[in-house]
């Protein structure tokens, strides 16, 4: 059984027949996690104290929206959450971008968790576009 808090380093290996890689609840959840956990041991300073707490706070936010429109209470209730999702997936990719631009030698683990974000970003996009 794979628990909800696993790494998404597997993001790039994933099997289109494996149901639980397309879970966007612990898909959201995951990177929210990895998120924190990689900001965790990143030393903070004047320059990247707010690069880093809009980060988690934009990062976290997918996952929360996702929930949200989970439990939507309409069509246009549940539109207006995945189009908070896509935004803030979005926005997450700008802070990534910044801190590893702040934290060069960061970048790589930016680059792998910019990846996901852009992914997340698309889906939810698709599925815009898709319910309006």
């Amino acid at each position: 059984m794979t628990n909800q808090f696993q790494s998404l380093s597997r993001a790039e290996s994933r099997d289109p027949n494996d149901k639980k890689n397309y879970n966007l609840t612990e898909r959201t959840s995951n990177f929210g996690v990895e998120i924190i956990i990689f900001v965790k041991a990143i030393k903070e300073n004047n320059i990247n104290k707010s690069i880093i707490s809009q980060l988690i706070r934009s990062a976290t936010s997918i996952g929360a929206n996702y929930m949200e429109a989970d439990c939507a209470e309409s069509k246009k209730d549940f539109n207006h959450k995945i189009s908070i999702c896509k935004k803030e997936a979005k926005e997450t990719t700008h802070w990534l971008y910044m801190l590893a631009t702040a934290e060069p030698n960061k970048k790589e683990k930016c680059r792998q968790l910019w990846k996901e974000a852009h992914e997340l970003t698309l889906i939810f996009s698709a599925i815009v576009k898709r319910k309006y």
